[in-house]
């Protein structure tokens, strides 16, 4: 990778969107990809971010249905229950050696991409940010913070810390960590009981912390438990201590995808967290329960 690179970004939704847009206000060519319609409108609008961190500014990208050459990176900001479909728009040999990156949400989607493309050169990242597509081409960026967790067992040294000062530059606070399961199981290990209890009562996070602490303590003693089993980190106290750091009215994104009708990441979240636990031999009544209830109003979205 030279300093200026060239970056794919597949989904340019509110993840996908600000890293396109920080990237490209940093001096990088960046491919967004996606349907037409939305592809002509970043081609002609760009993408209009408005962040208190990291202000309010319009980034020329150019836009695309597919990738049809060669790039550095391509970030994979879809949501898990998009994956599949969108994996279409990067046909494995035009990507070639370049690096994939995908940005989702679970632990289970590393090994099903290796399999489609280079095992040597995707490279999963961990982001903790709070940022809505509220229009195509518009990003809102409403945390105080954006930061990324760069890793990738097999991935050779020197390509992921070149990516990581690109992000760095870019805004993003960017670290590059050898333990690949140890990084993916940190943001599972808070995501889960955030995401699912949000989810679970239709509630922000500060009702959820106070109304329903004991079952929130219990869910995230039991991914910790999983965490840990994996190889990951467990630490629920410092988890509950994050949550009370966040402002009150956070919601999951899980929670929003289902306040606007769309496909939830049941089965990345809490489908992958009960198989690791199943596998593991770890009892998770809670999660199970919650899970359960989840997939339920949600049609069967999780499978066991």
């Amino acid at each position: 990778m030279t300093n200026e690179l060239t970056v794919a970004v597949l989904g340019p939704g509110g993840v996908g969107g600000l890293l396109a847009a920080l990237l490209s206000r940093s001096g990088h060519r960046v491919i967004c990809l996606s349907g037409e319609q939305t592809a002509k409108t970043l081609r002609t609008g760009g993408i209009q971010v408005r962040s208190a961190r990291f202000g309010d500014f319009t980034a020329r990208v150019e836009a695309d249905t597919e990738l049809r050459e060669p790039v550095d990176a391509c970030l994979v900001t879809v949501k898990d229950t998009a994956l599949d479909a969108a994996s279409a728009r990067v046909p494995a040999p035009v990507l070639g050696d370049g690096l994939l990156v995908p940005f989702l949400n679970g632990v289970e989607h590393p090994a099903a991409l290796r399999a489609r493309y280079r095992p040597d050169r995707v490279a999963p990242a961990v982001i903790r940010v709070e940022s809505t597509r509220v229009a195509p081409g518009v990003v809102e960026h409403g945390s105080p913070f954006a930061e990324i967790d760069l890793t990738g067992t097999d991935v050779p040294r020197p390509r992921l810390d070149a990516l990581a000062e690109a992000f760095a530059t870019a805004g993003p606070a960017t670290r590059v960590l050898t333990d690949e399961t140890a990084a993916l199981w940190a943001k599972m290990s808070f995501l889960a009981p955030f995401a699912l209890l949000t989810t679970r009562y239709g509630l922000p996070l500060g009702d959820v912390r106070t109304r329903h602490r004991d079952e929130l303590t219990a869910l995230m003693e039991e991914t910790a438990a999983i965490s840990d089993a994996c190889g990951g980190p467990a630490d629920p106290a410092q988890a509950l201590a994050r949550y009370d750091a966040f402002p009150a009215a956070t919601k999951s994104s899980m929670q929003r995808d289902a306040e606007a009708g769309r496909p939830l990441e049941l089965d990345a979240i809490g489908g992958a967290l009960l198989r690791a636990a199943e596998r593991h031999g770890v009892a998770a009544p809670v999660a199970a329960r919650v899970v359960s209830e989840l997939s339920d109003r949600a049609g069967g979205t999780a499978r066991r």
